[in-house]
């Protein structure tokens, strides 16, 4: 069935298969404790499956299992062309699934239906299958040396790496992490977020289906805290690749100072801004600022919260933005007209009424939503919020909150925009919005983000890297670019006699 109907997703979702197992080894397997933890429907708050509870010692039995499959050579030693097609497979597979895989991203997370559908899985299935394609296109070095030597640069995988993903994205983000450091060789230990965890394991199985051998990709769901210590001070993983909050990525930073010095890559958050001046196109501007918002809920690293508009059109500008957020409202996820679903859970619920709150106490206006709404569903829904006359030391301006929360503020000049922009301490992405080129083109240059869109938001694809400036981390995801963090770097010195 190619479209399918709110009852028919509804119907595919009570007669659905949770695999909730671990997967070690090439087969799922209960965690060794036997304890379990229930993964939830934030839609309508009602446990789905109960998931491994897996702790150290699991932790150790994966590493040990990638360790031997990375020594075998099996995998890290095969011929990138060979290893290029077992990743097209793959992607072939999770395609084959993409129903299933679109039903239980929108479960776990509370994704609408109509993005697990058409963005999500398309999106890792490209990913996966994107890098499979370009591992046998890159090429070592020759250095030019006197005409007795002769200098091999060769790019050669890390070992183990160690993947920590988060629950606002978990098959996509999945999907970045692991195909550049499975294409270039490595064995992969993936956590996912405890309480989205299913379709990655799902994933793992189709992996193994296509060819990829037992011990090359073990995921293990459990807590972040002490699972995640574990494995980011564990002496025997090479690299460590992480996206989610600050403080966390911080954590991880010293742990591996205090281990080994793994190298590691982290994409962390965002406050990010979304400059808009007076002789844009604002009707698609407009459009595109509730988007950079409102889209997955807020819940998005790379969501434009701080609208910078210029001064002349603030109020016009505002109304406009207004209107298009009404299409916003959210609605049952297994509906596909729903464009937002709930919060991830009643902790982050809390905090966005909270930051709401904060806002209206620090002198913003609310002028439009502020509320929890669909209480009656069990679900964790709350209305897009639109709060103006935000100023940038506001804490609503400074600190991500990561809900439907948009914090408006003005400008009056290009050079006051830049400030405005560049006055936090994320620098992840942003946009401006301007038909003069000149104007569009510097400010995009002088704000201090990983990526920028000029005329556009959420631009982009897997052929251009993704990560941040300043707390908002290091390394990049997605491009060839990615292949940098999962590889090193050996030179070999021959001199002839």
């Amino acid at each position: 069935m190619l479209n399918k109907t709110a009852l028919d997703w509804k119907a595919a979702a009570d007669t659905i298969k949770f695999e909730g197992r671990a997967f070690i080894n090439g087969r799922y397997t209960d965690a060794l404790s036997g304890q379990t933890r229930a993964t939830f429907n934030p839609a309508n708050g009602k446990a789905l499956v109960d998931v491994a509870l897996c702790g150290p010692q699991d932790a150790d039995l994966a590493v040990k299992g990638a360790r031997a499959a990375f020594e075998s050579g099996e995998w890290s030693e095969m011929a990138p062309a060979d290893r290029k097609m077992v990743m097209v497979r793959w992607a072939e597979l999770i395609e084959q699934h993409s129903d299933e895989l679109a039903l239980l991203e929108c479960l776990d997370v509370g994704k609408p239906i109509s993005d697990t559908k058409n963005v999500d899985v398309p999106s890792a299935a490209r990913t996966i299958r994107w890098s499979g394609e370009a591992i046998d296109k890159v090429y070592d070095q020759i250095s030019p040396t006197p005409s007795n030597c002769l200098a091999l640069i060769k790019r050669l995988p890390l070992g183990v790496v160690t993947a920590i993903v988060p629950w606002n994205f978990p098959l996509s983000t999945t999907a970045w992490k692991l195909a550049p450091s499975l294409a270039t060789g490595n064995s992969v230990i993936l956590k996912p977020a405890s309480n989205t965890p299913l379709t990655a394991i799902y994933i793992a199985g189709l992996a193994r289906e296509a060819g990829l051998p037992d011990g090359v990709l073990q995921v293990l769901p459990g807590p972040g805290g002490s699972m995640g210590k574990h494995l980011a001070t564990h002496m025997d993983i090479d690299g460590m690749t992480f996206t989610g909050s600050t403080p966390v990525g911080k954590l991880l930073m010293e742990y591996s100072g205090q281990s080994n010095l793994k190298r590691t890559f982290l994409e962390l958050g965002g406050k990010s801004p979304n400059i808009v001046f007076a002789d844009a196109n604002l009707e698609k501007a407009a459009a595109m600022a509730a988007t950079a918002v409102f889209y997955n809920g807020g819940q998005t690293c790379t969501a434009g919260t701080r609208l910078i508009v210029e001064e002349s059109i603030r109020d016009k500008f505002l109304d406009m933005v207004v209107e298009n957020t009404r299409q916003w409202m959210p609605g049952d996820p297994l509906d596909p007209a729903t464009m937002m679903g709930p919060m991830i859970d009643k902790g982050q619920h809390n905090t966005v009424a909270e930051y709401v709150q904060i806002g209206c106490d620090e002198g913003a206006e609310l002028c439009f939503g502020g509320k929890r709404t669909l209480q009656e569903s069990g679900g964790y829904y709350h209305e897009p919020t639109i709060l103006a006359r935000v100023t940038n030391d506001m804490r609503v301006a400074q600190e991500e909150i990561f809900g439907p929360v948009m914090s408006v503020l003005s400008f009056k000049d290009a050079a006051e925009a830049v400030r405005i922009a560049n006055d936090s301490i994320f620098g992840l992405a942003g946009a401006v919005w301007s038909n003069n080129i000149n104007t569009a083109h510097q400010v995009a240059e002088a704000v201090r983000v990983g990526t920028m869109g000029i005329n556009n938001y959420f631009g982009g694809d897997v052929t251009v890297p993704f990560g941040g400036f300043k707390q908002s981390g290091n390394g990049r995801d997605k491009s060839m670019h990615a292949f940098d963090d999962y590889t090193e770097l050996k030179t070999t010195w021959i001199e002839f006699d």
